[in-house]
C-alpha cells in the first residue's frame, strides 16, 4: 500500500477531513457525469455493479478503461482527458497506488469531485485535489453512500 495512503475515510492530523454527508449529498443530487476510471466490463466486479447502480440512477457513466472499448452500452476512453465532455465525478476503481496520476488527470479535466472507493486512499493526491478546489472522498463506496444519504 502507498505509504501516503490512509485506511479510513479520515484524514491524517492537521489535513482536511472527509467532506460533511451535507456536501456529499450536495454533490450527489447535482452531478450528471461520473468518469468510472477502472470500470470492468466483468458483471461480477464491484466497479460494474456500482456502475450500472449509477446508471440507472440517471447518472451518465463514462468507463476509463484503455482495455475495453465499450461497458454499459457506453464507450470507454484510454484516459480521462480524452473524454470529450465534462465530468463532475471521477469515481477511481484502481489501486491506491495509481490515484496520483488519475487526480492530477481529474484537475487538468476540471472534475468537479474525485471520489475514491473502499480500500482506495492517498492523502497527498487528495490534498493536491482539494488545492485545486475539487471535492476529495476517500475510501467509501459511492453506491453505500447514494443509499445512505439520498434514499
Amino acid at each position: 500500500m502507498n505509504p501516503d495512503a490512509k485506511s479510513s475515510g479520515a484524514a491524517a492530523s492537521g489535513s482536511a477531513g472527509p467532506p460533511s454527508d451535507q456536501a456529499i449529498a450536495d454533490l450527489l443530487r447535482s452531478a450528471h457525469t461520473i468518469a468510472v476510471v477502472g470500470l470492468s466490463p466483468k458483471p461480477f466486479r464491484a466497479s460494474y455493479g456500482v456502475s450500472e447502480f449509477l446508471q440507472s440512477s440517471g447518472y451518465r457513466i463514462i468507463p476509463v478503461n484503455p482495455s475495453v472499448s465499450e461497458v454499459l452500452g457506453e464507450k470507454s476512453y484510454a484516459r480521462l482527458e480524452d473524454i470529450p465532455e465534462k465530468v463532475d465525478i471521477v469515481d477511481v476503481f484502481r489501486r491506491s497506488e495509481a490515484v496520483p496520476e488519475i487526480v492530477d488527470a481529474a484537475i487538468r479535466v476540471g472534475a468537479r469531485a474525485v471520489w475514491m472507493q473502499e480500500g482506495v486512499a492517498d492523502e497527498r493526491a487528495a490534498a493536491r485535489a482539494r488545492a485545486a478546489g475539487l471535492l476529495v472522498v476517500m475510501d467509501m463506496c459511492i453506491l453505500k453512500e447514494h443509499h445512505r444519504l439520498l434514499r
